[in-house]
C-alpha cells in the first residue's frame, strides 16, 4: 500500500471514530457509563488481606471481583506507602506466614535488585509480583482507582451490591455478589450497610486487659508517612521550606524513643493521629505528616551533631504521600478477640490463622505525644517490663471474628476484624492480615460451594477449611494434615539417605554478629530434636570472660513445641553444674547426660538444653543453622523469647539423632512445630537424593503436591535482593514405577518456590512413586517438608 493512501485511510478511520465518540457523547448526554456486573464474591480493598482473600477465592472457583482505590496493590506495603510486611517471624522462629502471601514475596524477592533493609525501600516490582498473580488467575476481575461509595441492601441484613467510582473513567460500577468481603480498613462496606463498629480504646474494666487505658477514649494508633534517601557520591546540600516542622531538640529523639539510627529514612515514628480524625481529616494529617519528614531530614541533615556527617551526601530520593495507617474502624463480628487471647494463646475450634506480633500499640498522637511508642521509648528493651507483658504467640485466630454480626453475607479481614483496640496493636501487622485475607477468601468459596450461610461456617466447615487452607501452603498452629483424599498418609516412606544431628561447632570469625549477646546475662535455651531412646551427651562451647574458675547451672527440660518458652513451669529431666577453666575461650564443655526413655526421654519430641545466668562466661553461636534447631533466651516474667543472634547456638550431642527421617515428609505437618517435621537427606552424600512412597496395592494419581524448605526462619527484609533460598529444591524429577521401572511423570528446573503443584499432564497408576532431587539452591542436603498426592480431580 502507497504511504499516500496508507495516510488517507488512517485519517479517514479516525475521523469516523471521532464521529462515532461525538455522536454517542450526544446520545448519552446528562448520564453516567454505569457498569453493572455479577459475581459470587466481591472484595473491597486491594491491600494484603484483601488481595489474598480475592486470589483465595478465585482459586476455589468462585467468580471473583477485586475492587481497590489506589492505582497498585498492596496497601501500606505498595510502592505508594512502602511498609515493609511485618509477621510473626521477628519474634518467632519458623513462624513466617506462608501461603499466598509466601508465593509473592518469595517471587519478589528472586526478582527484585532492591535491597529491603526496614521502611520505606519497597519499589515497583513488589507492586507488580502482585499485579502479575491477578492478572493470571483465574475467575478474578479487578478494578483500581474505584473508591467504594455506596451499599445497597436487599434485605435488612443482606448486601445486594456495592456501588464505585472509578477515578478519572467518569464510570461507576455496581457489583452484585452473593457473598462481600470488607477489607478497606477503615471498614466502609460495615459502616454503609449500617453494622456496628468500634473505634478507639476501650476501657480497662469492659475486658480487664492489661494493656487497656484506664478510661476508655476515641484515641487511636496514628498514620505514618515514610521516606528514603540516596547516597549521591558527593555533598548534598538540603535547605528546608519555610512551612516545614521546626525541631531543634535532641531529647525529642534521643529521648522520647524517635532515634534517625539510619540516614536511608524509613522512620515509622514519623507518625501523626489524634487530634485529627483519622478518617474525615486524613489530608489535614497527611499535609502534616509531610512537614514533619521535611523537619526531620532537616535535623538529620543540618543539625543533628551524630548525623551531620552521616548524611552528608545523602539526598531526599521519595516522600509518600499516602499515609500509613494502622487504625480506624473495628466491625463487630461474631466473636470480639481480647488482648487475653494472644496473651493465653486461646485455642479456638475454628482457627484459620495465626499471628506472632507482639502488643504493639502506639502512643495517641504520635510526634505530638510526650513520647514514641513504649518500646521505642524504652528503647527497644527486650526485656523491659513493658516487652515482657507484650511478647505474645504463636496464637490462632478464630474465624467468627472475620464474619459480620449484623449483616448475613459480609466478611472482613485487615485491620478491621472484630478486636479490641490492645488486641489489634498484634493483629493488624500486614503478614497476620494477609493470611486472614486467605482464610476469609477461602472460607466464603466453600460456604458458597456447600450452600451454607456464612455464621454456619465455623460450625459446619471448619474442617474443610483448615484442611483447604493446609493443602495450599498455609500453617496453623493446632492443626494437622488429615485429608483423606490424600493418598501419601496411607503409603510406606523411604529414602535414599537420611542426615542425623549431630550438632554445629561455633562461629569463630571475629565478624560474627552481635558476640556480646553470647555472654550468659540471662538464661538462654537451645532446643534439640530427639529421635533416639537414649542421650548419653551434650556438650556446648563456652568462653570464661575472668580469670577464675566459673560454673553455671545446665538443664534438660521437656518442652512441647519450638515455641515453648516456659522456664519456671518445666520439670527439668537432668541438672547439673558445668565448669569452665579460668580464661578458656571457645571451650567444649561436656555433659554425661546419660538420659533414657525411662527417665522420661522422649523420641519424636524435643527437649531443651538451657543454661542459666553468668556474665562471666559466653555460650558462642553455631557457625551456621541445624534446621528445625532454635535457640532462645530469657526475657522475663518466666518466659523467653527468640535469639536474633542466630537461630542456634553451638551444642554437640551424642549420639547423633535421626530426627529428619523420611516419615517426617507425611506426618501432617509442612514446618518444624512440636518436631522436625522435615526429610533431610545425610549432607555427606552426593545429590541427586530422593523420597520414596509405596503403597500396598496400586494407585491412580493425578496431582502431587511438594512443600520445600526454606523462606521461613526470618522476615520479609532479613532477605537480599535476587535471594532464593539455598535449602530449597532447585531441580527435581517425579517418577512412577510403571511397567517394571521408574518413568519420569513431572520435572522442573530452577525451582525457588516452597511449594510446588503438579497437575499430571496423564494420570498415572502405579505402587510407588518418588521425587528424585536434582539440586537445590545451595544447600547440600535435599529436603521435604511435606509430599501429598491425589487421584485426578472427579474421581
Amino acid at each position: 500500500m502507497e504511504a499516500k493512501e496508507l495516510t488517507e485511510n488512517t485519517n479517514n478511520a479516525n475521523r469516523g471514530h471521532s464521529e462515532r465518540v461525538i455522536r454517542k457523547a450526544h446520545e448519552a448526554e446528562n448520564t453516567r457509563n454505569i457498569r453493572k456486573e455479577n459475581y459470587d464474591v466481591v472484595v473491597c480493598g486491594g491491600g494484603l488481606a484483601g488481595f489474598c482473600a480475592a486470589v483465595a477465592a478465585a482459586r476455589h472457583g468462585s467468580r471473583t471481583c477485586l475492587v481497590q482505590d489506589r492505582p497498585v496493590f498492596g496497601g501500606n506495603s505498595s510502592s505508594e506507602v512502602r511498609v515493609t510486611p511485618h509477621g510473626a517471624a521477628a519474634f518467632h522462629v519458623y513462624a513466617k506466614e506462608t501461603g499466598i502471601i509466601s508465593e509473592l514475596l518469595i517471587e519478589e524477592r528472586a526478582r527484585n535488585h532492591e535491597v529491603i533493609f526496614e521502611n520505606g525501600w519497597t519499589n515497583s516490582v513488589w507492586d507488580m509480583a502482585m499485579y502479575d498473580l491477578a492478572v493470571r488467575t483465574p475467575n478474578l476481575t479487578f478494578y483500581l482507582n474505584t473508591s467504594i461509595v455506596e451499599v445497597r441492601k436487599s434485605a435488612e441484613r443482606r448486601i445486594e451490591a456495592v456501588v464505585g467510582v472509578v477515578a478519572n473513567a467518569e464510570t461507576t460500577l455496581e457489583l452484585s455478589g452473593e457473598i462481600f468481603i470488607d477489607c478497606t480498613g477503615d471498614g466502609i462496606v460495615a459502616d454503609l450497610a449500617g453494622c456496628e463498629w468500634h473505634m478507639g480504646s476501650e476501657g480497662r474494666d469492659e475486658y480487664n486487659e492489661p494493656h487497656a487505658p484506664l478510661q476508655a477514649s476515641g484515641d487511636v494508633m496514628g498514620s505514618s508517612l515514610l521516606f528514603k534517601t540516596v547516597n549521591t557520591g558527593a555533598p548534598a546540600p538540603f535547605e528546608a521550606p519555610e512551612w516545614a516542622a521546626k525541631l531543634d531538640n535532641p531529647d525529642f529523639f534521643y529521648k522520647e524513643g524517635r532515634r534517625p539510627n539510619d540516614v536511608r529514612g524509613g522512620y515509622w515514628w514519623i507518625e501523626i493521629g489524634m487530634p485529627w480524625h483519622t478518617i474525615h481529616e486524613n489530608e489535614d494529617i497527611r499535609h502534616q505528616l509531610t512537614r514533619y519528614v521535611l523537619g526531620v531530614w532537616d535535623w538529620i541533615k543540618n543539625k543533628d551533631p551524630n548525623t551531620k556527617e552521616l548524611a552528608a551526601n545523602h539526598a531526599i530520593d521519595w516522600i509518600g504521600q499516602v499515609p500509613g495507617k494502622r487504625e480506624s474502624r473495628r466491625i463487630q463480628g461474631l466473636y470480639l478477640m481480647t488482648e487475653h487471647d494472644p496473651l493465653n494463646r486461646t485455642v479456638f475450634e475454628d482457627e484459620i490463622a495465626y499471628g506472632g506480633w507482639f502488643l504493639d500499640l502506639h502512643t495517641p498522637g504520635g510526634l505530638l505525644a510526650p513520647t514514641s511508642e513504649h518500646a521505642s521509648a524504652e528503647g527497644y528493651s527486650e526485656t523491659s517490663s513493658y516487652m515482657v507483658k507484650s511478647y505474645c504467640g504463636p496464637y490462632g485466630i478464630p474465624l467468627r471474628s472475620s464474619i459480620a454480626r449484623d449483616v448475613d453475607n459480609l466478611m472482613m479481614a485487615g485491620r478491621n476484624v472484630s478486636v479490641t483496640h490492645a488486641a489489634l496493636g498484634t493483629v493488624r501487622v500486614m503478614g497476620t492480615t494477609a493470611i486472614v485475607g486467605q482464610a476469609v477468601g477461602t472460607s466464603a468459596a466453600i460456604a458458597l460451594k456447600r450452600g451454607i450461610a456464612l455464621k454456619d461456617v465455623p460450625g459446619q466447615a471448619i474442617r474443610e477449611v483448615q484442611q483447604t487452607l493446609l493443602r495450599d501452603g498455609c500453617f496453623l498452629p493446632n492443626a494437622t494434615n488429615e485429608d483423606e483424599l490424600d493418598l501419601a498418609r496411607t503409603a510406606r516412606v523411604a529414602a535414599s539417605s537420611e542426615a542425623a544431628c549431630a550438632g554445629m561447632d561455633a562461629e569463630r570469625d571475629d565478624k560474627r554478629r552481635f558476640p556480646e549477646t553470647e555472654v550468659l546475662r540471662e538464661r538462654k535455651g537451645q532446643w534439640i530434636a530427639i529421635a533416639e531412646e537414649k542421650l548419653d551427651r551434650v556438650a556446648v562451647c563456652l568462653s570464661n570472660l575472668s580469670d577464675v574458675e566459673q560454673t553455671v547451672e545446665a538443664r534438660i527440660l521437656p518442652v512441647d513445641h519450638i515455641w515453648d518458652y516456659r522456664t519456671e513451669e518445666i520439670e527439668p529431666l537432668a541438672t547439673t553444674l558445668l565448669t569452665v577453666k579460668p580464661g578458656a575461650s571457645f571451650e567444649w564443655i561436656e555433659w554425661d547426660v546419660r538420659l533414657t526413655k525411662a527417665a522420661g526421654l522422649e523420641p519424636g519430641k524435643y527437649v531443651r538444653l538451657d543454661l542459666l545466668a553468668n556474665a562471666n562466661l559466653q555460650w558462642h553461636v553455631a557457625s551456621g543453622a541445624v534446621p528445625a534447631h532454635t535457640c532462645a533466651y530469657e526475657m522475663g516474667g518466666g518466659k523467653m523469647r527468640r535469639d536474633w543472634n542466630g537461630p542456634t547456638r553451638s551444642f554437640r550431642v551424642d549420639p547423633p539423632q535421626r530426627s529428619f527421617g523420611a516419615e517426617q515428609a507425611i506426618n501432617g505437618v509442612a514446618r518444624p512445630n512440636r518436631y522436625t517435621n522435615l526429610w533431610r537427606s545425610d549432607p555427606e552424600a552426593a545429590l541427586p537424593q530422593w523420597l520414596e512412597l509405596t503403597w500396598e496395592q496400586q494407585r491412580t494419581i493425578g496431582e502431587v503436591e511438594l512443600t520445600f524448605p526454606g523462606h521461613l526462619l526470618w522476615e520479609y527484609h532479613g532477605y537480599a535482593p535476587f535471594y532464593k533460598d539455598p535449602q530449597c529444591v532447585k531441580d527435581y524429577r517425579i517418577e512412577a514405577w510403571v511397567g517394571g521401572a521408574w518413568t519420569e511423570i513431572a520435572a522442573v528446573r530452577g525451582n525457588y518456590q516452597r511449594h510446588c503443584r503438579h497437575r499430571l499432564e496423564k494420570p498415572v497408576t502405579t505402587a510407588k512413586l518418588r521425587v528424585v532431587i536434582e539440586a537445590t539452591n545451595g544447600d547440600p542436603s535435599a529436603a521435604i517438608y511435606e509430599i501429598r498426592c491425589y487421584a485426578p480431580q472427579g474421581e
